[in-house]
């Protein structure tokens, strides 16, 4: 299949309008999938930027609204102006033993939302800030929303599976999966990695994860993994093939699986005592 501009190259999608094969450089992005250049100049699609999206960012406002929330309520709670620590932070943090022996499931997701400072938290929200509305504004906020808890459930699972016995929060896990998902989106569309930068953003943050002590490596590694993922099911499945509906259900099979490799990996705990 080669594009309708450029006959000479190969086409690596259709134009969600008119359909026709399009090349890397004559796709244009949208709120959902890729228009070609004709379709982008009839329908006054303009440039997406993070502080030009009004309407379209507001999960991502949502999202930020509930990490600081939690911050602050947990703060007031523990008595710490920090944040971190205090008994309600206690009951919804990242632990193996509370999820295994418990039964606290919902610890895979509550701890996403946690964070151990202040500057833990303001990195994090920064990184969303940035991320986010672009990325909700080219997936659709279902798409959005349901890759943001994939990629927060695959961190869940990558901490769990490396240190079962390491009390972990944070929403690092869920950035490091919008930032695998960005970068199949921006590969999908020809972009160099390395020109826009995200390339090298994503190479610092790796370096700073296997650096730092005190840094959850599953939760980032694993994180990135499912955003990777994500981002595969939504422009193979989703846009090339034109097959929302069986790319969304894959999403969630994926979502549901890292879960219960959550689960599984909590219950090693003993194992990681013995050893």
């Amino acid at each position: 299949m080669t594009c309708y501009r450029h006959p000479d190259r190969r086409a690596g999608v259709r134009c969600q309008r008119c359909e026709r094969a399009i090349c890397p450089d004559c796709m244009h992005q949208a709120s959902v999938g890729f228009h070609c250049t004709e379709c982008t100049k009839v329908g006054a699609q303009k440039v997406l930027r993070a502080r030009d999206l009004g309407p379209d960012d507001v999960t991502t406002r949502v999202l930020i609204a509930l990490n600081v929330g939690a911050f602050v309520l947990t703060a007031v709670v523990g008595g710490s102006a920090i944040g971190g620590g205090g008994e309600l932070f206690n009951r919804f943090v990242l632990f193996g033993p509370w999820i295994d022996v418990d039964g606290e499931w919902w610890r895979l997701v509550s701890s996403g939302f946690l964070h151990w400072g202040l500057l833990h938290l303001a990195m994090n929200m920064y990184a969303l800030w940035i991320l986010g509305p672009q990325l909700e504004a080219a997936l659709g906020r279902r798409w959005f929303v349901g890759t943001y808890l994939a990629a927060l459930l695959g961190g869940s699972f990558g901490a769990l599976l490396l240190d079962p016995l390491a009390a972990t929060a944070g929403a690092s896990g869920a950035i490091f999966g919008l930032m695998g998902v960005a970068v199949v989106m921006q590969r999908a569309r020809g972009i160099n990695l390395w020109q826009s930068g995200l390339g090298t953003v994503l190479v610092i943050n790796l370096v700073l994860t296997f650096s730092i002590s005190g840094i959850s490596i599953g939760g980032h590694v694993g994180g990135l993994v499912a955003g990777l993922a994500a981002g595969w099911l939504f422009v193979e499945i989703g846009v090339r093939q034109r097959r929302d509906r069986e790319a969304f259900a894959a999403l969630v099979a994926l979502g549901v699986s890292v879960a219960l490799g959550g689960l599984w990996a909590a219950s090693q705990w003993p194992n990681a005592l013995s050893g």
